[in-house]
């Protein structure tokens, strides 16, 4: 049977532990990423409000998602739907100076996060880094061999300031521990990933006796592998395809896809939006080239939905959320796979969902509970 409604009870046992040490700590995060824009975005989006919980506050120091004609903004090459802005640092000194955080967590190495570090040093506060894309990965993707290498030697030089300084240089998947390493962290913390809270709490809608529609949500972009999802819909003409995201690549995919009425692009979505298009959706695909996570498949399994997620996907690594992934090899088509799935029972599906919630669910708790230890650790490290 799927997952009931969550009780008061239930969303009680499954909050933060307020008794935590941090809650005398005040902790503050700068990221170069605008929220829920994407993966780093969103991650913090979902943490902080969990976090503010067993901490005695929280803030996030980031760009604006609207355009200034006063600042300085640059195009990420190759995705014009993101730019580095450069902080207003008269303004963010005075707003962090009245704050007073004790710990400070640098998410990017562009000139927000920097700027964080700066501050922290200053002011003598803990310092935590949190490492959540491989941009020099995504460099081969979008730059020339010129703008790579000039690129790389900026995001290696920055990774290193803020890595070197740091109490710890937090991480969501095993396989980038070396990489910091190499940039100088005294140590790697391996953090699981937050949901966001309406995801939890609202009631799971169960899964169709047939799978009827399957689901894309992410930045439209080369790493993402999408072409597999187009060739996918092609080779099954009665089960729909909801892609839903935006990014540099909109408008080629929407070419492939005018002869297929079975293909939808919905767009950059807000929250809610999202998952009530995941609740009428069967399955999540994630069949990423690069994914050093895969936020979205966690999401998918809070609102009791498998995943199918490439092999390569950082979660696939949380051995505790298995039931809730399906594995997509390399060679293997989309297309099989959802005609596999399509064989099996509605019992064993709705089965693989509940599994697939309550994992999440836990994954979520203890998350919360790892950067409340890491937050107190960095408060007490010698500075």
């Amino acid at each position: 049977m799927m997952a009931k409604q969550a009780t008061a009870t239930d969303l009680l046992q499954s909050s933060p532990d307020r008794s935590h040490p941090a809650q005398r700590l005040r902790v503050a995060f700068f990221s170069d990423s605008v929220a829920e824009r994407n993966g780093a975005g969103t991650y913090y989006h979902d943490l902080l409000p969990q976090l503010g919980e067993v901490t005695s506050g929280v803030r996030m120091f980031q760009p604006s998602d609207k355009f200034r004609v006063t600042r300085l903004t640059v195009p990420m090459p190759g995705d014009p739907t993101q730019r580095l802005l450069t902080p207003n640092v008269p303004r963010l000194w005075k707003a962090f100076r009245h704050f007073r955080p004790d710990v400070v967590v640098s998410i990017t190495p562009g000139p927000f996060g920097l700027l964080g570090h700066a501050l922290a040093k200053r002011h003598g506060c803990g310092q935590l880094v949190g490492f959540h894309t491989q941009f020099e990965e995504l460099s081969r993707l979008y730059w020339n061999p010129v703008s790579r290498r000039v690129a790389n030697g900026y995001l290696t030089a920055a990774n290193r300031v803020i890595c070197r300084s740091a109490h710890a240089t937090l991480v969501n998947n095993r396989g980038l521990i070396p990489t910091v390493r190499r940039l100088g962290a005294n140590q790697a913390a391996v953090v699981g990933t937050p949901l966001p809270v309406e995801f939890m709490r609202a009631p799971v809608v169960p899964l169709r006796a047939q799978l009827k529609q399957v689901l894309f949500a992410g930045r439209l972009a080369p790493e993402k592998n999408l072409g597999a999802v187009i060739d996918a819909a092609r080779a099954c003409p009665n089960v729909r395809f909801a892609i839903a995201g935006d990014g540099p690549l909109r408008r080629k995919l929407q070419r492939q896809a005018q002869d297929l009425p079975n293909v939808c692009f919905h767009g950059w979505l807000e929250r809610h939006e999202l998952q009530a298009l995941m609740d009428e959706s069967d399955l999540l695909l994630l069949p990423s080239r690069l994914e050093t996570f895969g936020s979205i498949a966690l999401e998918a399994m809070a609102r009791g939905r498998p995943a199918l997620v490439a092999a390569g996907a950082g979660i696939h690594e949380w051995h505790s959320l298995k039931d809730g992934l399906i594995t997509l090899h390399e060679g293997e088509a989309i297309a099989d796979k959802i005609k596999d799935l399509s064989t099996q029972s509605v019992q064993a599906r709705r089965a693989r969902s509940e599994r697939a919630r309550l994992a999440a669910e836990r994954l979520n708790r203890d998350t919360i509970g790892e950067w409340a230890d890491l937050i107190l650790k960095a408060a007490r490290s010698p500075r």
